[in-house]
């Protein structure tokens, strides 16, 4: 538009021009009289306007033409869409069918030849002579038998008969930091496929959870609030560059105490990957898989702050590492390498998120005293 456009012109009627009305009458009946006028005269132009523009319209509709692009959508390899099309093949659906029930979850190869991770819980209902299928991307199926599991940590491997499976790239759950985005894949509610993103909102949680057998595992999570639901046990959490960081194997939910509601409320849990890589390395190797112990029992029902070896005779195993550092029945845990130990189930975490042979720093309290040994951690039989 140039500058003569941009000039009012003096034939624009005051209400649809930037000038203000001339409000400026000599007397009441004046103003009445105008203001009278100027209605009906407005009144007339509107409709006479309308009819024009109605008739307009509808010229204008009959004339046009409705124009398709076939222009395509330029998606970055690093966006939401771009990762869930690079990972979501290598995702599975699971089905576990048996005699006493069945159970659906997912999995994820972490081999070309066949080999998926997931959750013990998953197929736990198949050791009662049932049968795991597993439905690829694809839509083709597969029957898959147990390579083997670890109820401590709540994790198995399976393993279908193919030799070009498009295995995941496991990243280091040890670098991933509080606040950086994350997507979840897998099959909540039996909806294969399914994505869902967002951020690491904490790290070290410690979170208890158990099977149908009533076997706790102990798990030092990441927690996300991507939206995960029953079905999406077992699925991958994976970061920005596709590299898996977790496996989803747990939710927090408000439950039937809570207005009835459940499912995602933003407080989902997932394995750290780290972890899951060593599990999963002895299952495929050995069919077994071992975690670390001091070699000891912790009260459970203890509501104070800390950690309690049992006051029971027994508590602390003869010749175990505990035994060796003189850790005695009634001591009570409060640091493990340093970080601030609140319960037992705490205590266990984090002795879990470690590896056989590792020695850790613990940091007791024995009525006033305050104690610190260092032991090495020993496997569990």
């Amino acid at each position: 538009m140039n500058q003569d456009d941009q000039k009012p012109s003096t034939d624009t009627p005051w209400w649809v021009s930037n000038q203000a009305p001339l409000t400026s009458f000599e007397n009441s009946q004046s103003r009445r009289g105008v203001s009278l006028l100027t209605a009906i005269t407005m009144a007339l132009v509107a409709g006479v306007v309308g009819s024009i523009i109605g008739h307009s319209t509808t010229s204008l509709i009959s004339n046009t033409h409705l124009v398709s692009t076939t222009n395509t959508v330029e998606r970055k390899p690093d966006s939401i869409a771009g990762i869930a099309a690079r990972v979501a093949p290598s995702v599975v659906s699971i089905q576990v069918t048996s005699s006493q029930g069945g159970d659906t979850g997912s999995g994820f190869f972490i081999a070309n030849n066949g080999y998926i991770l997931t959750n013990n819980h998953v197929i736990e209902a198949s050791l009662n002579g049932g049968d795991i299928r597993v439905s690829l991307a694809n839509g083709k199926n597969y029957p898959a038998k147990l390579v083997g599991r670890d109820t401590a940590y709540d994790l198995a491997v399976i393993k279908i008969d193919v030799t070009d499976a498009p295995a995941l790239q496991l990243g280091d759950s040890d670098k991933i930091a509080v606040g950086d985005n994350v997507i979840a894949i897998g099959s909540p509610l039996g909806l294969s496929g399914t994505v869902t993103s967002g951020i690491i909102s904490a790290k070290n949680r410690a979170v208890t959870s158990s099977g149908g057998s009533g076997e706790s595992a102990f798990i030092n999570a990441l927690q996300t609030d991507a939206a995960i639901n029953p079905g999406n046990s077992g699925g991958p959490l994976v970061d920005f560059s596709g590299a898996v960081i977790g496996v989803n194997s747990a939710i927090a939910s408000l439950g039937s105490s809570f207005t009835g509601q459940s499912g995602s409320i933003g407080l989902g849990f997932a394995i750290p990957i780290n972890q899951a890589r060593k599990t999963a390395e002895q299952l495929i190797k050995t069919g077994t898989s071992t975690h670390p112990i001091m070699g000891l029992s912790l009260d459970e029902r203890f509501t104070g702050l800390g950690a309690k070896v049992a006051d029971v005779a027994g508590s602390v195993v003869p010749g175990s590492p505990a035994a060796k550092v003189g850790i005695r029945a009634g001591d009570i845990i409060v640091a493990i390498d340093g970080n601030p130990v609140n319960s037992a189930e705490e205590a266990i975490v984090a002795v879990r998120s470690h590896s056989v042979g590792d020695v850790i720093t613990v940091e007791l309290n024995r009525g006033s005293k305050s104690i610190q040994v260092s032991l090495k951690l020993i496997a569990a039989k």
